[in-house]
């Protein structure tokens, strides 16, 4: 099942295809999501918001409390079953957020589910194993360790060849560029892929 996540960080400007997804929203991402996107369930503490959601939130969280509004989100998209995961909305805004939200990233990608976070020009993904990467000819892509260290198995399809491995607080997985139709990079541990150029 395919689940949508709306942030309350940058609107996302490009259509957000639904059908067929549970669609939930955090908090002060209805102002940019309503009228846009369909919402089947208003999330969080509503602290940023200055109007009653549709549809009414079946829960209203403390402000004060350990978990972000995504964080209970994505816990209550997971528990319901997701196994495909779209977050919009997720950059820009403040940077302690932003960082939070590539948090979610990793969070889902332990809990088996395949989760991009689409930017107004970026996608960004946690991945391990065989990473394919297609149909981004042209496009300038970044692999990071997320966590530990990253052990590069193997790559194609990109004009620069990485490093056996990338340490952790180490930035040399930064601006690639895919050079074919279909590339892939084959790492073990976790990485964090970011593809620049607009949407994709």
């Amino acid at each position: 099942m395919k689940g949508i996540l709306l942030l309350n960080g940058e609107p996302y400007p490009y259509p957000i295809a639904t059908e067929g997804a549970l669609v939930y929203c955090c908090d002060g991402a209805y102002s940019w999501a309503k009228g846009k996107v369909r919402i089947d369930k208003n999330v969080g503490d509503f602290d940023s918001l200055d109007e009653v959601p549709v549809p009414a939130p079946e829960e209203i969280y403390p402000s004060e409390k350990n978990f972000t509004d995504g964080e209970i989100a994505l816990f209550k998209l997971i528990y319901a079953g997701v196994t495909e995961l779209e977050i919009y909305g997720g950059g820009g805004g403040r940077e302690d957020h932003f960082i939070g939200n590539l948090h979610l990233l990793y969070r889902a990608h332990v809990s088996g589910v395949k989760c991009r976070m689409f930017n107004k020009d970026s996608v960004i993904f946690a991945g391990s194993g065989k990473i394919e990467l297609n149909s981004i000819r042209g496009k300038t892509l970044s692999v990071l360790p997320f966590g530990a260290p990253l052990h590069i198995m193997d790559s194609s399809g990109l004009k620069y060849s990485y490093p056996e491995v990338i340490g952790y607080g180490e930035c040399r997985g930064i601006s690639n560029v895919a050079v074919s139709d279909r590339a892939f990079v084959e790492v073990e541990g976790v990485a964090l892929v970011i593809i620049n150029g607009g949407e994709v």
